[in-house]
């Protein structure tokens, strides 16, 4: 049988707790390269204006305690086309704010309004140099499971991870890319044989590592468990 779902109770004390967490001083970029490509290990911001982006990493309750959406991008699309990612882009003119443009992109991509989520705050932004381009991670809270409906064109797939399965040390491993005529060697979260690497994955290890420092129920981060048969 799965571990019984967190409290209400719970659940407001860990976002409160996070909140709390996003506006103190952040890990930043330290806990950032600890997921970076040998391509990023030192990557400098370029003193020309780059490319803003906005992503949001969108918890949510699930079975046994919290989860974070992915989006799995279409191999057919030109760039990153294939890679797990946070839902996010680039901000348009039309964007007041860069957590608009992350609410925005993400209500685009995952087909659901956003008008429900709580933006909780936001993390370290990280400089992508290939694209030049300036993200700007934001955490979110959604208090209850939405019906999603991805749009093809952006999304191949959703992934719908359980934050204790992120933290396990067992998900960390290696994956191969190419880069031009040479494979190289970058850290990932695997995920059912699914690899997060590159941005994604040091966005991620710096929320992860924040979640890490809270005095969160250990209830509240259990990956659901099934009695056999």
């Amino acid at each position: 049988m799965e571990n019984p779902a967190p409290s209400a109770a719970s659940l407001d004390s860990f976002i409160r707790a996070l909140r709390e967490a996003l506006q103190r001083e952040l890990p930043g970029s330290a806990a950032q390269k600890k997921m970076a490509p040998p391509v990023h290990q030192a990557v400098p911001l370029s003193p020309a204006p780059a490319r803003q982006s906005a992503v949001l990493a969108l918890l949510h309750p699930a079975a046994g305690g919290i989860a974070i959406y992915f989006t799995e991008r279409p191999t057919s699309l030109r760039h990153h086309g294939g890679q797990v990612s946070f839902p996010g882009g680039g901000r348009e003119a039309g964007d007041r704010t860069l957590e608009k443009t992350a609410l925005r992109e993400t209500e685009e991509e995952l087909g659901f309004s956003t008008a429900g989520v709580d933006i909780l705050g936001r993390m370290t932004p990280l400089f992508i140099a290939p694209s030049h381009n300036l993200v700007h991670p934001f955490v979110g809270w959604l208090p209850a499971h939405p019906a999603l409906r991805p749009d093809p064109t952006e999304v191949a797939k959703v992934l719908d991870v359980p934050v204790a399965v992120l933290l396990d040390p067992n998900t960390q491993s290696t994956c191969r890319w190419q880069s031009g005529e040479h494979p190289l060697d970058a850290p990932c979260y695997l995920i059912d044989h699914t690899p997060i690497w590159g941005a994604t994955a040091m966005i991620l290890s710096e929320l992860l590592e924040i979640v890490q420092t809270l005095p969160s129920p250990e209830a509240l981060l259990q990956r659901p468990i099934c009695s056999p048969g």
